[in-house]
């Protein structure tokens, strides 16, 4: 095998730099519920962290009646809606302006809580595009217990 001296390797596609979720989401402080985006395939799947604090709002000792069984299990649905915004800019042609609505949930199922000091791995898989309609799966785990698992559909359009 010879080599040509006068070409050089191509070098390989850069990895694009992953979104910051407060570039994709009108969502702040306490409403946001995702911390940061890990992984991110577009249009495919995105893997996203939060860390669960004492000083959550949810969480909160001088709440009327306190929680007794830590973050509740809708408020995972929701940072899972909420990180599913970072697959959904990829779908729609001028994505940068989409606005997603999301709109359901289906095959939902609870099997653990969440406390203070956990951190919550978020993944979300797109399983169907049709029609500006999303269909997608999430999953929350927490050490590598599955906590939350559900389908979620989102309306993608454009501004």
């Amino acid at each position: 095998m010879t080599r040509n001296p006068g070409r050089s390797a191509t070098p390989p596609d850069p990895v694009p730099p992953l979104p910051d979720i407060h570039e994709l989401l009108p969502h702040r402080y306490p409403f946001l519920l995702v911390d940061r985006i890990t992984a991110l395939e577009p249009g495919q799947r995105v893997v996203g962290i939060k860390r669960v604090t004492g000083n959550e709002w949810i969480l909160r000792a001088d709440r009327s009646p306190p929680p007794a069984q830590g973050m509740p299990g809708v408020l995972v649905v929701e940072a899972l809606a909420q990180l599913s915004a970072a697959i959904l800019v990829s779908l729609v042609p001028g994505g940068e302006g989409a606005v997603g609505y999301f709109m359901g949930m289906d095959r939902v199922r609870f099997r653990g809580s969440v406390r203070p000091g956990d951190e919550i791995r978020l993944e979300v898989e797109l399983l169907q595009f049709r029609r500006g309609i999303c269909r997608l799966r999430g999953t929350a785990t927490v050490d590598g217990r599955q906590i939350v698992r559900a389908q979620l559909t989102t309306v993608v359009r454009a501004r």
